[in-house]
C-alpha cells in the first residue's frame, strides 16, 4: 500500500527521471518539482560537491563504476531522508537497470510509490546541439562533450517498467500537459 505525503493528500512519491544527457531530464524534473512540491535530488549536483577533493575523486576512480555507484548510494540516501520526513522526492540522473532496482528498493522499504520517467531524443542532430549547447554552471562539475555521450546511444535501454516515456522532440507545452495531467490524476 502506498504511504500518503505530510499533508496526507497525495501518494508519497519516489519519481526516478532517467535518459542520457541532453534528453530533458533536469527539465523535466523542474516541471514536476513544481506541479508536486518535491525537492530535485540530481546526481551531477550531489557529485559536483566531490570533485574538489582529489583523494576522493582517486579513489572512485579506482572502484569499478565507482562514481556512479557512489552518486546512487548518495541520491537513494537523501530520498530516503525526504520519504521519511513525508515528502516525495525526485530523483535526477542516468539510471540504468541496477539504480533503477535500487530506487524501487528505497520506495517498497518507505511506503512510497515508485514512478520512472524516461526522457529521450529521437533526433540525433538535435540530440547533439543539446549536448553541445548546455551550460548548466553546477559548481565544480564539467559538462559532457557529445564524443562522450554518443557511444552511450547504442547501448542505452530505456528502464522497461517506465510509467512515462518522453521524446525531446515533442513541443515543450505538450510535454507540460503530459506531465501535469499525469500527476494530477495519481490517486
Amino acid at each position: 500500500m502506498d504511504g500518503r505525503d505530510i499533508q496526507g493528500s497525495r501518494p508519497l512519491l519516489l519519481i526516478l527521471v532517467t535518459g542520457l544527457p541532453g534528453t530533458g531530464k533536469s527539465s523535466v524534473a523542474s516541471v514536476i518539482a513544481t506541479e508536486i512540491g518535491a525537492p530535485v535530488l540530481a546526481h551531477d549536483w550531489a557529485m559536483s560537491g566531490l570533485r574538489p577533493y582529489p583523494e576522493i575523486q582517486a579513489a572512485l576512480g579506482e572502484i569499478e563504476l565507482g562514481h556512479r555507484v557512489v552518486g546512487w548510494s548518495i541520491l537513494t540516501a537523501l530520498a530516503r531522508s525526504q520519504l521519511r520526513l513525508g515528502y516525495s522526492a525526485i530523483l535526477d540522473g542516468v539510471a540504468r537497470a541496477p539504480q533503477v532496482a535500487q530506487c524501487a528498493a528505497v520506495a517498497a522499504s518507505e511506503s512510497a510509490r515508485l514512478v520512472v520517467v524516461s526522457t529521450r531524443c529521437s533526433d540525433r542532430q538535435l540530440h547533439q546541439s543539446r549536448v553541445e549547447g548546455r551550460e548548466r554552471e553546477i559548481p565544480n562539475w564539467y559538462e559532457l562533450t557529445w564524443d562522450r555521450v554518443e557511444p552511450a546511444l547504442d547501448t542505452w535501454a530505456e528502464p522497461e517498467q517506465a510509467d512515462l516515456r518522453l521524446d525531446s522532440t515533442d513541443p515543450w507545452d505538450e510535454t507540460r500537459a503530459r506531465l501535469a495531467a499525469y500527476f494530477s490524476s495519481l490517486p
